[in-house]
């Protein structure tokens, strides 16, 4: 994923707006954690760029883990059960959820080590040859690119729709 993974943050948590009538902070709060959290696994690319020059892929960082995730989610959960009025529970839950949603959207053309650290084996369901230079247009070129431009297109239809409806209450 090129440039979905933010627009995609933001359909996780508009949904979870929606569906959960009763949250313990604002909506705009609970966009940005969203939105954060899809893009937080990518901010290893400092570490890939600056201290590790290229050397390992960075999908292999803990940050792409899906067990950092899921670990982040079930201790979101213990906590928001505890503290059922914490908004920190519920940003630090949406947060994990888009940093899950992430990893999923990886998942698509791009390796994860779905059992890391467990296990060193790469998952991926589709396959980007490489066949241009720079690296980046192989994805561009490829049919997965389509799946990203469509979750932009939903994310703008959403912002767009939910626009309409607070100016409608308004």
């Amino acid at each position: 994923m090129l440039i979905a993974h933010l627009p995609s943050g933001y359909i996780l948590s508009s949904y979870l707006i929606e569906r959960v009538r009763t949250l313990p902070v604002s909506a705009v709060w609970v966009i940005a954690a969203g939105m954060l959290g899809a893009v937080a696994p990518d901010f290893d690319m400092l570490y890939f760029l600056f201290v590790d020059h290229g050397q390992t892929h960075h999908h292999r960082y803990m940050t792409h883990w899906p067990s950092l995730w899921l670990g982040l989610i079930a201790l979101s959960l213990g906590w928001r059960s505890l503290a059922r009025g914490s908004a920190a529970a519920w940003l630090l839950l949406v947060f994990s959820l888009g940093g899950m949603l992430h990893v999923l959207l990886d998942t698509l053309a791009g390796d994860i080590w779905w059992f890391a650290p467990l296990v060193d084996q790469r998952y991926a369901l589709v396959k980007v040859t490489a066949r241009y230079q720079p690296w980046w247009l192989n994805f561009i070129m490829h049919w997965v690119f389509l799946v990203e431009l469509a979750i932009c297109a939903w994310a703008l239809w959403r912002f767009r729709r939910r626009a309409v409806w607070y100016r409608q209450l308004g």
